[in-house]
């Protein structure tokens, strides 16, 4: 089976070809910050985007026709289970009427206009708006807000299907803990499969390269009723300006580690805080399943950090082994999503 991958970033698009579980390609394109100025909204870019695809075949040699399926990133959604879903209109409507810009949004919108004309399928899998939360995970102590399932959903349940794979477990029958740790934290409890609880890796939960995480509520009042920022500011502060930005200035790791290094005693403090609170975290998800831990996951792109993993490994291994898999495999991801529906290991699930 031939399968074409298609992820947009924010300033880069990822393409890469899988013949089976084999990867004949994988490339990526950057879009400088001139040539998205020329568009008005993300939705915009989708034909810029969708031509640097074909260009990215072309350029390796492989002829659109050759193609037994296509499957892109899935964007922000109505929330749904975790799975390959099949793009109908339904879906490609919710992703081009979201009222959250997002570049993933556009991984599906992409993926259907190139299979569409050839008669092939196209895909989406485990977006961030997967939503398998445990009623009681709903509740967040306020009757007019709910708890949402936002999370790293395609990382985290890849890395859960490799735990599965290379221990002869049944992904169904898994009851692990995973640790995306990238700029954003997303630390899931998965029970018998299914993700059943996350901090929400924009507004909770520890915080982040990027990312403020959780934080004093009144305090967050004051600041929205201060004058000073507008809702747009703050929204950019807590999810971009946050995190490791807010203290050291930087969200690079390997910055804030070498500073550790040299003996800087205030990004110690601060590289402390951070993996202190991933394993705070941890430990509260154990609690979700109620001990009835067999694995830690540690991934993402942070986990590729010694001092990270065993900073944070030191506060939790009385909990359950801790397994590293560093970096984000969402290409290979996407591309086995999309092998386990051809293969009918799996049905692609329909979104309604």
């Amino acid at each position: 089976m031939r399968i074409l991958v298609i992820n947009p970033g924010s300033t880069s698009t990822k393409v890469a070809v899988y013949d089976d579980e084999k990867a004949l390609f994988a490339d990526s394109v950057h879009h400088s910050a001139e040539e998205l100025s020329q568009f008005n909204s993300l939705l915009d870019q989708k034909d810029f985007r969708k031509e640097k695809v074909l260009e990215m075949l072309k350029l390796h040699g492989v002829d659109v026709h050759s193609l037994d399926a296509v499957i892109g990133r899935g964007g922000i959604l109505k929330p749904i289970e975790a799975g390959t879903y099949l793009i109908n209109e339904s879906l490609l409507n919710d992703l081009i009427h979201s009222k959250v810009e997002h570049a993933s949004n556009l991984g599906g919108i992409i993926a259907y206009e190139i299979a569409n004309p050839l008669g092939i399928p196209a895909f989406i899998a485990d977006p961030v708006s997967v939503d398998e939360f445990d009623d009681l995970a709903r509740i967040s102590g306020l009757k007019e807000i709910e708890r949402l399932s936002l999370l790293h959903t395609l990382n985290v349940r890849a890395n859960a299907y490799r735990y599965a794979k290379e221990h002869g477990k049944k992904f169904s029958d898994l009851n692990v803990i995973v640790a995306h740790l990238g700029g954003g934290i997303s630390i899931v409890p998965v029970r018998n499969g299914r993700l059943i609880d996350v901090n929400n890796a924009n507004e909770g939960g520890p915080f982040s390269p990027e990312r403020a995480g959780g934080l004093p509520a009144i305090d967050i009042v004051k600041m929205a009723y201060s004058g000073k920022y507008t809702e747009k500011e703050l929204k950019k502060l807590l999810t971009k300006r946050g995190g490791m930005i807010s203290y050291m200035g930087t969200n690079n790791m390997r910055e804030v580690i070498e500073k550790v290094r040299s003996g800087d005693e205030y990004a110690k403090l601060i590289f402390e805080a951070m993996c202190y609170q991933i394993a705070k975290e941890i430990g509260a998800m154990a609690t979700v399943l109620k001990g009835n831990v067999e694995a830690i996951i540690l991934t993402g792109g942070i986990s590729f950090n010694k001092e990270v993993v065993e900073e944070v490994k030191k506060r939790v291994d009385w909990i359950a082994p801790v397994v590293v898999y560093p970096g984000e495999k969402e290409l290979e991801a996407l591309a086995f999503a999309a092998l386990r529906v051809l293969r009918k290991q799996e049905e692609a699930k329909i979104y309604t």
